[in-house]
């Protein structure tokens, strides 16, 4: 009925043991050690098929502990309605792409496993007589085959040693059975004592072994995991029963099958090691590389947040975030245009605000137009040139207009000498770049007068 378990396990076992048996002795010991690493190897390699089952329980067991506190939230919140409960918990589990299959399917899949390789190992001798076992004598035992393996085959197993004891003899087995190891009329070359004396340390070892695994697997649980009833009962009998189990039942097990579990937790105790390892070194990893992009993003310390300006737009003409309003304001205030006349006839309080600068500074305006003429001029001679130059300039804009009718009444009341000065609007730019304006030679400084 289980053949399709039955015919892989043995196959696995029969190419397994052909290749150890060119390396071995041709011996009843040296096959023995051929049959023994034959088994030895049916373990890694089935264990090495179910790696990544493996890895994908581990990881779906870290990731039940992550949710476990929110499970129990929802368990004392709809602990009155077990359908609304369930809902819950598979709803948070499908968000967190939780499977419970995942973290039971390595034990799943050794189970059928463990009872193909008892069976397999059982069948080389068909001698007992308990529920459905054929009951055969020891030559149509020793005559057949068993799966994949030929009659010569099991012929070789039978009389095949490790420790002067045959792979599949166990300490409580009927001494009738005892004659399938040997040829048909030949002594038994070994004694139940010798069975025991193979059996029990190998019993013990393994029972060690899987003590020392639970212990790992314990020790990597967190604190909120061990609180949790169901979790301590599980560890209990992880930790203590099960190698007690062993203990137990190892009387009743073949040499082989004990083989089989000493093997298999060696491989575990290894692979949880590395695989535990390996996801340490993700997480830790992971948690680098959030700590050092937090740290480039965060501004180091004293330094302001980074706010750049947008630039300006003022009367269609785009300023440049380093340039004050007051600038642009004055720029387009002094500018010529279309309302030129306008601003002339109406006298606006803005024009006679600025007419002191602009006819102290049209001189000025005149001279970096006719080629950046820089010099300054003293006396009356200055004075009648920056008549001169109001009256050019006065034909350029509304501004100059209203700052010559000021600025002219005002040079005439005081009769002072005046320089050249900046214009009105470079005076102002000059001033907010570079926190003042300068005096230049043969004049006073920009601004007031």
């Amino acid at each position: 009925m289980l053949n399709f378990i039955y015919y892989p396990v043995s196959w696995i076992m029969w190419v397994w043991h052909w290749l150890f048996s060119h390396v071995t002795p041709d011996s009843p010991g040296g096959d023995g050690v051929a049959w023994a690493l034959s088994v030895v190897f049916l373990v890694f390699t089935l264990r090495a098929i179910l790696y990544k089952p493996f890895v994908r329980q581990i990881r779906t067991t870290k990731k039940m502990q992550e949710i476990n506190p929110q499970l129990q939230a929802i368990r004392k919140k709809y602990a009155k309605d077990r359908v609304k409960m369930t809902e819950e918990m598979q709803k948070l589990q499908r968000e967190h792409g939780f499977n419970p299959l995942l973290g039971c399917l390595p034990m799943l899949l050794q189970i059928p496993v463990f009872i193909g390789l008892f069976h397999v190992l059982r069948s080389f001798n068909r001698m007992a007589t308990g529920l459905g076992q054929p009951g055969m004598s020891a030559e149509e035992t020793r005559s057949l085959g068993n799966y994949a393996f030929s009659p010569e085959l099991v012929q070789n197993f039978l009389d095949a040693r490790l420790f002067g004891v045959p792979l599949s003899s166990y300490i409580t087995e009927p001494v009738s059975e005892f004659q399938a190891f040997v040829e048909p009329g030949s002594a038994i070359d070994f004694t139940r004592t010798q069975i025991a004396i193979v059996v029990i340390p190998m019993m013990i070892i393994a029972s060690i072994a899987t003590h020392m695994n639970s212990r790992a697997s314990v020790a990597r649980q967190p604190e909120a995991a061990l609180e949790n009833p169901q979790t301590r009962m599980m560890n209990m009998l992880a930790l203590y029963i099960f190698p007690l189990g062993i203990l137990v039942t190892g009387a009743f097990f073949p040499v082989a099958i004990l083989l089989y579990w000493m093997s298999n937790n060696l491989w575990t105790y290894g692979q949880q090691h590395i695989v535990f390892g390996r996801i340490e070194r993700e997480e830790e990893e992971a948690r680098r590389l959030k700590q050092e992009k937090l740290k480039a993003n965060a501004p180091k310390p004293g330094a302001r947040p980074d706010r750049a300006k947008k630039p300006a737009t003022v009367d269609g003409d785009v300023v440049a975030p380093e340039e004050d309003a007051t600038t642009s304001t004055t720029t387009t205030t002094t500018s010529a245009g279309p309302l030129a006349g306008l601003q002339r006839m109406l006298g606006l309080d803005k024009s006679k605000s600025t007419a002191a600068g602009s006819s102290d500074s049209s001189a000025d305006t005149s001279a970096a137009a006719q080629g950046g003429d820089d010099d300054a001029a003293t006396g009356t001679d200055a004075h009648t040139e920056s008549e001169k130059d109001d009256a050019s300039t006065t034909s350029s804009g509304p501004d100059a207009g209203a700052a010559q009718r000021s600025s002219g009444g005002r040079s005439a009341g005081q009769g002072q000498k005046s320089g050249p000065q900046k214009s009105g609007t470079a005076h102002v730019a000059a001033k907010n770049r570079k926190g003042g304006s300068r005096r230049r030679k043969g004049g006073r400084p920009g601004g007031r007068h």
